[in-house]
């Protein structure tokens, strides 16, 4: 019988029964070769074919389908022998017995999201770098009588929300299982020659990818001496609104990537970053809208260059429609990433960020960091462009425009008194 193969061919863990008893929340982290995602894939698959289920494969980012799980369940069919049973196609998966597989990223992708109905597992892959707003938008989505959530990752900072909501903080409701390669009665040799191999170059390393442990900072951050900083000398904090300073905001534009905004005050020597704000595939005036509901009162909006390049639908820039709605605009002054980190990093000090309103873009400043160069194993001067990229570029806005202001300040006057009478001398002008 069918039934009869597929238990015979499908293995797990030991450590994995969890996956076959109910719970709200089934969370597996750890480090490579556990067999986390090969497990899941072959527990939805089993749990599909016995009852029809409604199975969403979440992810924070995906650009297309080869981004997603969607190959991986697609091998487990092979391997357990269901080709029978499930259609595969292009963007879905189906059962015989209607239970369905569907793929789609959280983060540029909110709306169908949201629309999705009747959802009994969700399965969310690569979950390290989910964000906490995207977290916000799924879990009520998946709303189901006895639905549950399956959560896989490898952990790469402590300070991550993934890390921080279920396995630092777990609901109630959570099943935490750390899951790696020492568990995995099936780990291949060539896997084993690999990891013998980084422990002996980097130990750090080692314990990351191999052992789950998540790192202190990743390789070849950029802010991550600036960021270590600001926890320790306790300012990323809760930051106040001051209703009497007016709020500058600072932005990275995007469409199908993300459009990122930081929110800041200037009171006395301090730049308090008061709130954050990303989204995709939004209007502008989505954008604006959000920034009015939010009650500051503003001062200038910091917008980069190409605020200026003139739209095909409307033939007015960004620029000409933040001024047109009343906007005050000004255009960051133009310098190489290079330099504008360097100013960036020069302003750092002087920053406090708000630890609740700025948490997701405080994740991204954690993960921007230099591209390696795997040839050479060295990295490069261009940094990475991932999730992070946005955010940071916006918070690279926020430092050349405050540098900016800074270096435009004029110097004190000195001011010379004799010591013996006599008049004061002002020096300087």
């Amino acid at each position: 019988m069918a039934t009869r193969t597929t238990e015979t061919k499908a293995r797990f863990p030991p450590k994995l029964k969890c996956l076959f008893k109910p719970a709200r929340y089934k969370i597996i982290h750890g480090g490579r070769g556990g067999g986390k995602s090969w497990s899941v894939a072959r527990a939805l698959l089993l749990a599909g074919y016995n009852d029809p289920i409604r199975v969403l494969c979440a992810r924070e980012f995906q650009a297309s389908i080869s981004d997603s799980v969607h190959r991986l369940l697609s091998d487990q069919i092979d391997a357990l022998h269901l080709n029978d049973f499930y259609t595969i196609e292009k963007a879905t998966i189906f059962g015989r017995n209607g239970t369905e597989f569907r793929f789609a990223g959280i983060s540029n992708n909110v709306q169908a999201i949201k629309s999705f109905e009747g959802i009994t597992h969700c399965w969310c892959e690569e979950a390290e770098n989910i964000r906490k707003r995207s977290w916000e938008t799924l879990i009520p989505t998946v709303r189901r009588d006895g639905s549950e959530i399956w959560v896989t990752f490898n952990p790469q900072l402590e300070t991550d929300e993934t890390y921080q909501r279920f396995v630092v903080k777990p609901p109630p409701s959570a099943v935490v299982v750390r899951l790696n390669w020492s568990d995995n009665p099936w780990f291949p040799p060539v896997l084993r020659d690999e990891m013998e191999l980084l422990k002996e170059r980097d130990e750090d390393a080692w314990l990351n990818v191999w052992e789950g442990h998540p790192r202190q900072n990743l390789d070849g951050a950029i802010y991550a001496a600036e960021l270590r900083a600001a926890q320790d000398s306790g300012r990323i904090c809760k930051v106040a609104y001051d209703a009497t300073k007016p709020v500058h905001t600072f932005w990275d534009l995007g469409w199908a990537d993300n459009t990122s905004i930081w929110f800041a005050q200037v009171v006395g020597f301090e730049y308090r970053v008061i709130d954050h704000l990303s989204g995709s595939q939004r209007p502008l005036q989505a954008y604006l809208v959000d920034l009015q509901a939010r009650g500051y009162v503003y001062g200038t909006d910091w917008l980069p260059h190409d605020a200026r390049a003139k739209q095909l639908g409307t033939g007015r820039s960004i620029e000409e429609l933040m001024r047109a709605a009343g906007r005050t605009v000004r255009i960051v002054p133009m310098l190489s990433v290079e330099d504008g980190i360097n100013a960036t990093r020069t302003i750092f000090a002087n920053c406090w960020f708000d630890a609740e309103k700025c948490s997701e873009g405080l994740q991204s400043l954690r993960h921007y960091r230099y591209e390696l160069d795997e040839k050479n194993g060295t990295f490069k001067k261009v940094p990475l462009h991932d999730f992070a990229s946005h955010d940071a570029d916006a918070f690279r806005s926020l430092g050349i425009s405050l540098k900016a202001k800074e270096d435009r300040k004029p110097s004190p006057l000195a001011v010379t008194v004799p010591l013996h009478g006599g008049s004061a001398s002002w020096m300087g002008l």
